[in-house]
């Protein structure tokens, strides 16, 4: 899968490259690639089939989410789902990734997340895990 991730980030610009390769390489470093795949037409990681963190290109620069974030209580999470419990942030220069920050997110993904496995079973409902 890590191909398939990689071709992902090849087919952006170079300064979008930058951030995700930094990106990647510190979530896989975290969880791994045995759970990461392209979903919804993005790289995401999942802990037991559980989306956890992802990023996609858009028009702002690179998105980073996470499924859970709005209960990381990070402010730098600001940018908050509507229907969900996923919180983001956005990067236009790979200098923005702060590693320190990036860390704390992704140990905070392994220990709070809702349930967005089974949604579809649950007819909409998000349940929360941990």
């Amino acid at each position: 899968m890590e191909t398939l991730i990689n071709e992902y980030i090849l087919r952006l610009d170079a300064t979008e490259q930058a951030i995700c390769f930094k990106i990647k390489d510190m979530i896989t470093l975290e969880y791994g690639m045995e759970e990461a795949k392209i979903w919804h037409a993005h790289p995401v990681w999942f802990i037991n089939q559980n989306p956890i963190v992802g990023f996609s290109k858009q028009n702002k620069g690179i998105r980073l989410m996470f499924w859970s974030g709005v209960d990381f209580d990070e402010p730098l999470l600001s940018v908050k789902g509507k229907k969900f419990k996923d919180a983001s942030i956005f990067y236009q220069e790979v200098n923005e990734v702060v590693e320190e920050d990036l860390k704390r997110w992704l140990e905070k993904g392994k220990n709070i997340q809702w349930d967005y496995k089974n949604l579809v079973k649950r007819k909409g409902e998000l349940l929360k895990l941990f």
